[in-house]
């Protein structure tokens, strides 16, 4: 049961810790900005060559679940929570 209760907060504390890395590189990855500084324009010759824009004018849907990755990464670090939880409460016979 210690073991259990051991090993997940070990997982959910690297898990939590990379949470903010997670998120800065997808939101640079998705960055709407072009190397000048301003804003991503659509059918701009120079922005459609610009390599920070190519994700927004390839597919703005991929620039949109790629911004969903942090939080679901986080649901994923509080399932691992309820599930160390729920299998220690059951080993020591309490649920």
């Amino acid at each position: 049961m210690i073991a259990n209760l051991i090993g997940g907060f070990i997982a959910i504390l690297i898990g939590v810790v990379l949470v903010g890395p997670l998120a800065t590189e997808v939101s640079t990855t998705t960055a709407t900005t072009n190397a000048t500084g301003g804003p991503c324009l659509t059918g701009s010759a120079y922005n459609s060559a610009s390599a920070q824009c190519q994700l927004y004018t390839a597919s703005s849907w991929g620039a949109t679940v790629l911004d969903m990755v942090p939080g679901f990464f986080a649901l994923g670090i509080l399932g691992i929570g309820i599930a160390v939880t729920y299998s220690s409460l059951r080993q020591a016979g309490i649920v």
